[in-house]
C-alpha cells in the first residue's frame, strides 16, 4: 500500500481553524423554490476589516446545535458590504439554514480552498457555461470581472435551468442582459408561457453559439450530467482541458485537509480546490 500523503496539523500558536467567527444574516433573497442566498457579515469590526478573499474562494457556514456545510462565496471581492452564499435546501443543514432570517447569527470559517486564476485570465475572452445554482461559484468571478472589465477580452455567459422558476439571480440578469460589453444568453430545457429567451440544452446552446477557443477560457458549473455534455461540446469546438475552469463540489468536513472526507487520491478539495482545470481532473478520472 502507498505511504498516505498526510496533511500538516494546525499549528497551535495561531488561531484555531475549527472555531467559525460569529457573523450577522443582513438579508435573506429567496431565489427559487428551494434556493435562498444570504448576505452576512462578520460581527468582530476588526475582523471584517481586514477580511479578504479570491474569487471561488469557500466558507463554511454553520447553526450552532444543528452542524456546519460548505458553500462558495458567491459576492465578488469587490463587495465590501456583505459576503453573499446561496442555499439549496437539500439535507438537515441546509434545511436549518432556510429558516433563518435578517438579525439571526451564524458561525463563518472563511476563505478556504483556492480560487478562480481571475490573474491568468487578463486579456483573454471567457465564456461562462452555468446550470441552475452552478451559477453561484461563477458569480463571483463574472461581476469580479465586470468591476475590472478594461482587463479581460470578450465576456459571454450562457446559464439555463430546467424552468424560468430554477434560474436565481434574476437581480443580476437584467444587468447582464442589458449590457453592451457582454453577451449574455438565457435557456431553459421546454418551451415555457411567456419565456423569451432561447429553449434547449445548455450543450445544445453552447453548440450553436460556437464560442471561439482562440485566446479563451471556457469555465462551466452546474449538474453533473450537464457538465458531462457541456465538456463534450467544448472539445468539438477546440477548446482544449487547459483552457476549461470547472468547481467539485465533493462534500467537505474540516475545510482545511485534514479529514480526508473530501480526498480524490492525493488532492483534497477543500485545499487544492474547488476549482480545476479539465486537464487536472483528468489525472483524478479513476479516484471520481
Amino acid at each position: 500500500m502507498p505511504e498516505l500523503a498526510l496533511k500538516p496539523a494546525f499549528n497551535p500558536s495561531t488561531p484555531n481553524p475549527y472555531l467559525p467567527q460569529v457573523a450577522t444574516v443582513l438579508e435573506v433573497i429567496q431565489e427559487t423554490h428551494n434556493i435562498r442566498s444570504f448576505r452576512v457579515r462578520l460581527d468582530d469590526e476588526q475582523a471584517w476589516a481586514s477580511f479578504s478573499f479570491e474569487p471561488g474562494q469557500l466558507g463554511q457556514l454553520s447553526l450552532f446545535g444543528v452542524g456546519e456545510a460548505t458553500f462558495v462565496i458567491n459576492s465578488p471581492p469587490t463587495c465590501k458590504a456583505y459576503l453573499q452564499f446561496s442555499v439549496m435546501r437539500a439535507g438537515e443543514v441546509t434545511t436549518a439554514l432556510h429558516g433563518l432570517q435578517a438579525g439571526d447569527k451564524i458561525g463563518l470559517r472563511a476563505p478556504l480552498g483556492n480560487s478562480f486564476p481571475y490573474n491568468d485570465l487578463k486579456g483573454k475572452n471567457v465564456i461562462f457555461i452555468g446550470g441552475g445554482i452552478g451559477m453561484a461559484p461563477m458569480r463571483t468571478l463574472l461581476l469580479y470581472m465586470l468591476d475590472n472589465r478594461r482587463d479581460y477580452g470578450d465576456i459571454s455567459l450562457l446559464y439555463g435551468a430546467r424552468t424560468p422558476q430554477d434560474l436565481s439571480f434574476a437581480y443580476d440578469r437584467a444587468d447582464w442582459l442589458g449590457r453592451e460589453d457582454m453577451r449574455t444568453v438565457l435557456t431553459i430545457d421546454a418551451p415555457a408561457e411567456g419565456w423569451e429567451h432561447k429553449v434547449g440544452l445548455i450543450p445544445n446552446v453552447l453548440t450553436e453559439m460556437a464560442p471561439s477557443p482562440e485566446n479563451a477560457v471556457a469555465v462551466t458549473c452546474g449538474p453533473p450530467i450537464m457538465i458531462k455534455f457541456t465538456l463534450q461540446a467544448l472539445g468539438k469546438l477546440g477548446f482544449k482541458p487547459e483552457q476549461i475552469l470547472t468547481t467539485l463540489e465533493k462534500r467537505m468536513k474540516c475545510g482545511i485537509g485534514i479529514c480526508g472526507r473530501c480526498n480524490i487520491g492525493e488532492k483534497y478539495v477543500c485545499i487544492d480546490g474547488p476549482v480545476f482545470t479539465y486537464a487536472q481532473l483528468q489525472t483524478m478520472v479513476n479516484e471520481l
